[in-house]
């Protein structure tokens, strides 16, 4: 994970513990929940895929979000 960095949709360098917002509105696999665009995550998360970060949102615990879907808040 060294030579690649974790980036939001516009290109801004994550890290852990940032706040991101949604830009779309997502529907959680396996739940009835859908996302709504500009809904807060805050406290993500990094893993080992660079196009992923995990996180904690409103009613849905142990969620991986595409960071293609995010931008810094």
């Amino acid at each position: 994970m060294a030579d690649e960095d974790t980036r939001d949709s516009n290109g801004t360098k994550l890290s852990d513990g940032d706040s991101v917002t949604l830009i779309k509105d997502l529907k959680v696999k396996g739940t009835s929940v859908t996302l709504k665009r500009g809904t807060l995550v805050k406290n993500i998360r990094l893993t080992d895929d660079t196009a992923e970060i995990e996180c904690n949102a409103e009613k849905v615990k142990g969620l991986v979000l595409r960071t293609e879907f995010l931008k810094k808040a």
